[in-house]
C-alpha cells in the first residue's frame, strides 16, 4: 500500500517545473486528503514546501489542525521546518522515499519527528522507492548543471 501514494506523491514532484520536485500526499482513512508539490520559488513562500501544502490541503480537508492517524509520504526526507509541522500537526506516520543529506532532519542530520524530547512522536518508515525518488532529483539536478 505505501508505494500506491508514493507513487502519487512522485506525480506531483514531476509536475514541479523549475522548483526542487517534491512532492507529498497525506493519507487519513486510506484516501488521499491533502497533496503538494515543492512551489517556494512559484509562489514567493520560502515555506511552500511539498509537505506543508500536503498539511495545509488536509487540515482545511477535515476542518481540523491536527492530523491523528494520518501518514505523510514524501519522496523526499522532511527538513527541519516540515519535521515539525508533522509534530505540530500529530502525524501518524511518515513515510519518505529518499534521504535528503544536505538539509534532512529526520533521520540524516537530526531526529525530530520521532525525538522522545518532544510531545508527539511521529513513526517513521524510510526508503520507499528511494530508487525511483533518487533518480529523479539527480535527473534534475543533472539538468540544472
Amino acid at each position: 500500500m505505501h508505494e500506491e501514494f508514493m507513487r502519487e506523491a512522485l506525480r506531483l514532484a514531476r509536475e514541479s517545473v523549475g522548483e526542487v520536485p517534491v512532492g507529498a500526499v497525506v493519507v487519513i482513512g486510506g484516501e488521499i486528503a491533502g497533496r503538494g508539490a515543492n512551489s517556494p520559488i512559484a509562489g514567493n513562500d520560502p515555506t511552500a514546501h511539498a509537505e506543508i501544502l500536503a498539511i495545509r490541503e488536509a487540515a482545511a480537508r477535515i476542518g481540523n489542525y491536527r492530523l491523528t492517524g494520518a501518514t505523510l509520504y514524501c519522496t523526499l526526507e522532511p527538513c527541519a521546518m516540515c519535521a515539525g509541522a508533522l509534530v505540530a500537526a500529530r502525524v501518524e506516520r511518515l513515510v519518505f522515499g529518499a534521504r535528503d543529506l544536505r538539509f534532512g532532519a529526520v533521520r540524516t542530520k537530526f531526529r525530530l519527528a520521532d525525538s522522545d524530547l518532544l510531545n508527539h512522536s511521529v513513526e517513521v518508515v524510510e526508503g520507499v522507492m528511494a530508487v525511483e525518488c533518487v533518480e529523479l532529483l539527480r535527473e534534475f539536478f543533472e539538468h540544472r548543471r
